[in-house]
Formats: C-alpha cells, sequence, structure tokens
C-alpha cells in the first residue's frame, strides 16, 4: 500500500484536477460542476491526497441543509482517484479524512449518490428518511446514501443543496 497524505487542495493543484475528472470519468462531464464549486460555493472542503508523493485523487464535500431543520449536512461528490492509484486506498483515506474534518466542524449527516458497495466500505447506508433534491430513478434508490456523524436525532425531510447542485441532469439519467 502506498502512504498516502490529505490535505486541502490550492490554486495550483486545478491542472491536476483538470486532467483528473475527464480521465476518471470520460463520459462524464463534472469539470463545470467542480469549478463551479471550487469558485462559487463558500464553505465547500476540497481535500487532495498524494500517493508516495505524487498527487492521486480529489473529493469535494458541499455544505447542505435539511430543510425546514437546522440540521447542517453535506453533500459529497465528486471524487475522482487517478487509474494508477485505484483500489489502493486513496478514495476510502479522502472519504475518512474528509468524515473525520466535517464531524470536527459539528456537521451531522454526509450524503451521497454512488455505488452503495463503494461507499458502503466508509459507512455509508441506504437513506429513506431524507428525500434528494430530485426524485431519483427507482434503479437508483439504493445508491442515495448517508453516514451519521455528530449522533444527532436525525430529522426527516428533503437535502437542500445550493443551486448549482440543482440541475436535473445531476440526479438522474
Amino acid at each position: 500500500m502506498p502512504e498516502i497524505e490529505i490535505r486541502e487542495s490550492r490554486p495550483d493543484d486545478m491542472d491536476f484536477i483538470e486532467r483528473l475528472y475527464p480521465a476518471a470519468f470520460p463520459a462524464e462531464d463534472l469539470l463545470p460542476l467542480v469549478r463551479a464549486l471550487l469558485v462559487g460555493e463558500p464553505g465547500i472542503l476540497s481535500l487532495v491526497a498524494s500517493a508516495d508523493g505524487a498527487l492521486a485523487g480529489h473529493l469535494l464535500f458541499t455544505p447542505c441543509g435539511i430543510a425546514g431543520t437546522p440540521a447542517r449536512a453535506a453533500l459529497l461528490g465528486p471524487l475522482a482517484v487517478a487509474a494508477q492509484w485505484q483500489r489502493q486506498g486513496v478514495g476510502s483515506a479522502l472519504i475518512r479524512d474528509g468524515v473525520r474534518r466535517l464531524d470536527q466542524a459539528g456537521v451531522e449527516e454526509a450524503y451521497v449518490l454512488g455505488d452503495p458497495a463503494y461507499y458502503g466500505r466508509s459507512g455509508f447506508r441506504a437513506e429513506t428518511a431524507i428525500a434528494p433534491p430530485y426524485p431519483l430513478p427507482e434503479a437508483w434508490r439504493g445508491a442515495w446514501q448517508s453516514l451519521g456523524l455528530v449522533g444527532a436525532q436525525r430529522p426527516a425531510g428533503t437535502l437542500s443543496v445550493p443551486d448549482i447542485w440543482m440541475q436535473p441532469a445531476l440526479w438522474g439519467p
């Protein structure tokens, strides 16, 4: 296993980030979302991982809320790991470090729309009490997941996300 270090991203990481997402997700154009989050959303948690001294991955957590409640939440995504570093713990290390930082900041829940087998390894479980901003296709219901952080009583409702996330294409095929 490589030695993995996690830190907050810096402006000089953008070249790596700009190459990473198209390589990791050739069928999806995630760069407009990533750029908009990094430039226009306050409070974004943007982390990069280095493995054996080379940049290897990136993830974002967007601050969110639960409509009608004071609950503090975060939405994980996107997350990308360079091909040569996949299946070596880089993505899991990014998630663990991000969750630790959110927990220290008093965030109560983290949410993700992604592969249950992958995110389940980090403790995420199917979410039914909090709805995503848009209805999900039935085939994607198990991909909507959450992870409780602080232990506060869980509200029910809908995840309230910044405007950049209010694009139907981000929530369905």
